[in-house]
């Protein structure tokens, strides 16, 4: 087992956003959907074998392959394309607490999504490595 930690000095805050978001799985070759950009926050990735779609729950048409019940937290930013460790500090927590996550990054930060029944358990485990967490 590797165990990579970020330096004492940097700690991070997350930021619980109000969502609830489902991932769902298209076919490379579908057209990303209106309903795609629903919510507070959604991110869509394209590739050779899928396209991969991240929404408001509520916005997903039936009939859609979905994993619904995610919750998500924002690393507060932006951060520097220099720091080493930011998903590892992230992601060791969670993973000793028994916690499964979905990540996804942006230009300025990270997002962290766990399924809502996770989210006590994974505020308490970032907060127990050092984390702020709102």
């Amino acid at each position: 087992i590797l165990t990579v930690s970020m330096p004492d000095t940097v700690r991070l805050r997350l930021f619980l956003l109000d969502c609830r978001l489902a991932v769902c799985r298209l076919r490379p070759q579908d057209e990303v959907p209106e309903w795609a950009s629903a919510g507070a926050f959604s991110s869509v990735t394209r590739t050779s074998t899928e396209l991969s779609i991240v929404c408001a729950e509520s916005a997903v048409p039936e009939g859609i392959a979905r994993e619904g019940g995610w919750r998500i937290f924002q690393v507060e930013g932006p951060l520097d394309f220099a720091l080493i460790g930011v998903m590892a500090s992230i992601a060791g927590p969670l993973g000793e607490a028994g916690v499964s996550l979905f990540a996804v990054s942006t230009f300025d930060t990270d997002y962290v999504m766990v399924r809502e029944r996770d989210v006590e358990r994974a505020a308490n485990a970032l907060r127990a490595a050092g984390h702020g967490v709102e």
